[in-house]
């Protein structure tokens, strides 16, 4: 019998969906749900199920950034066979997101168990909200916004992209917020971080959904239950992506810092009342 059911992993595929690229953490929101509805949040099915859904995110992101991304990709080939082409920005670009994947992947794997086991805990979850919340807000108010996209560079793709090791390490602290900050605190402004956080996500979820899969399939989760998480998480996500893009051309992120702590002080709460299990 499988861990997860169909409709437990349909709203397990909204919850990823609409928290994947909010700086608010899709992590941490999947193990709170998990723990209200009975899910073991341990159990390597589970974890292993967590991150294959995430796989219909990034689809997601691959659609609604495909221009892009067709464009960068067609780059970086030109670049392959003619180094006359290597001088155009787009080339660039696609070598420091395959480099700035290198630290996370690197870390995933060694520190697998501790992420696995006792840094899956609904505690490390709730300080990390909180945690993540103060350098956001200290990130937004830093930063100058006054870098575009077209102003990255090779270290800030570097920096932005091994900050993903701290959601990777730390569930609850955003792999969107701790790119995003890093940007800010780089003085890209906001859609440009949101960007870049989107583009440096894509090879290292799709890296972590595919590692997951023989664990998640093998374990105790169902094919239906992986394919309904996994199109639920591609619809939401879609609607995500286009509603934060247009939110922070015009907002800070004072609206993701308050919410993070909020649902944060409210976890302790159920943790520390019984009603959830760390």
């Amino acid at each position: 019998m499988s861990v997860i059911s169909v409709g437990q992993a349909a709203v397990l595929g909204v919850v990823e969906g609409v928290t994947e690229f909010l700086p608010v953490s899709s992590t941490g929101h999947l193990k709170i749900t998990e723990g209200l509805m009975k899910i073991p949040v341990d159990d390597p099915a589970v974890v292993g199920f967590s991150a294959v859904i995430q796989v219909g995110a990034i689809a997601a992101v691959l659609l609604y950034f495909f221009k892009d991304i067709k464009r960068i990709v067609s780059a970086w080939g030109r670049g392959l066979a003619n180094k006359d082409e290597r001088y155009h920005h787009d080339y660039k670009f696609a070598w420091w997101v395959i480099y700035a994947t290198i630290p996370i992947v690197a870390v995933g794997l060694a520190a697998k168990p501790l992420i696995d086991g006792p840094l899956a805990s609904l505690w490390v979850v709730a300080g990390s909200l909180i945690f993540g919340s103060a350098v956001m807000w200290c990130a937004d108010q830093m930063g100058r916004h006054k870098r575009g996209e077209d102003d990255t560079t090779f270290k800030d793709a570097m920096l932005v992209g091994s900050s993903q090791i701290l959601a990777l390490l730390f569930p609850g602290f955003s792999r969107s917020g701790a790119t995003m900050s890093t940007a800010l605190i780089l003085d890209l402004d906001r859609v440009a971080a949101t960007r870049l956080s989107f583009f440096l996500g894509i090879p290292a979820l799709t890296g972590a959904g595919i590692y997951e899969l023989k664990d998640a399939l093998g374990s105790g989760v169902g094919a239906a239950p992986l394919a309904v998480g996994t199109v639920v998480s591609f619809v939401v996500a879609y609607a995500s992506i286009a509603w934060l893009l247009k939110f922070v051309a015009k907002h800070s992120f004072n609206a993701f810092v308050i919410y993070r702590i909020v649902i944060g002080v409210t976890l302790i709460g159920l943790l520390s009342a019984g009603v959830l299990d760390s």
